[in-house]
């Protein structure tokens, strides 16, 4: 693979990193395939605890490449079909990646990048950046995408911005809730998230997670009071509840905290 690279730490924090800075990130064919590969075998990786999004370079990521936006053109409707349905794939796959999800970004997120920004759990921006649902000036619109930015901004917001493709700045972008937060040095915000993602238990994370999809999708309140009377029941006598209630009152560090200084290690999908 060569459009993702990987780097792991001993912390078990994974940055997943869009690597084609020449082409701003852009998305094709074969690199939202990569990140699909990419997410479905971090979802199954117990080293890993968290997932770091970010783009190598300039740019976060310009949205669609121009040249495969020609070549499904030209494709037939079955063709077509297919090809939106891998764009679908990876948006859903990040969106129910089961451990915490942080998008850092830096320059362009443009059309499909801003769906990678609404899946993850926690988006952090440099005052640089800039966002845009600009499908409408290409005769398309963000379809795919479209789901996961209405939660994350409301309709109202939606329907403006997905029709006038204005330039987002990042204080806007703040202000309308597609990041939480805007900071020059990247790194630094980050690590401050990670030290605070890496204090929580990991199978906690993962169970808050899938029971914070399915408050979408109740169907009445009785739905509503079961899953989180059922989900709570489960997660007390679970042994890592058992842990963390027991280090709390031993003063102690829970077992899961990391306590090893993280080496970064670096490898390109091949």
């Amino acid at each position: 693979m060569q459009h993702t690279l990987l780097k792991r730490d001993a912390e078990g924090v994974c940055q997943l990193i869009l690597n084609r800075p020449d082409a701003a990130n852009a998305f094709d064919e074969r690199l939202i395939a990569e990140l699909i590969t990419v997410l479905n075998q971090l979802a199954d990786d117990s080293s890993c605890r968290l997932l770091l999004l970010r783009g190598q370079g300039k740019h976060f990521s310009a949205g669609a490449d121009l040249h495969w936006m020609q070549r499904q053109a030209k494709m037939n409707a079955q063709a077509n079909i297919a090809d939106a349905s891998e764009l679908a794939t990876l948006m859903r796959t990040l969106d129910r990646f089961p451990k915490p999800t942080v998008a850092l970004v830096q320059g362009a997120a443009f059309g499909g990048a801003l769906g990678l920004i609404c899946c993850c759990d926690v988006a952090i921006a440099t005052s640089n950046a800039r966002f845009c649902l600009s499908e409408v000036r290409l005769g398309l619109l963000p379809a795919v995408i479209s789901p996961y930015v209405h939660r994350s901004i409301g309709m109202r917001q939606l329907r403006r911005y997905a029709l006038t493709a204005e330039l987002i700045d990042a204080s806007t972008a703040l202000q309308l809730g597609l990041v939480h937060q805007v900071d020059d040095d990247l790194d630094n915000a980050a690590q401050r998230i990670v030290t605070a993602l890496l204090q929580g238990g990991p199978a906690a994370q993962q169970q808050c997670k899938g029971l914070l999809a399915q408050l979408e999708t109740a169907q009445s309140d009785e739905a509503l009071t079961h899953l989180t009377v059922h989900t709570i029941a489960n997660v007390r006598a679970s042994e890592e509840a058992a842990e963390g209630i027991s280090a709390f009152f031993a003063k102690r560090p829970p077992k899961w905290l990391p306590g090893n200084t993280a080496v970064t290690q670096e490898s390109e999908h091949d």
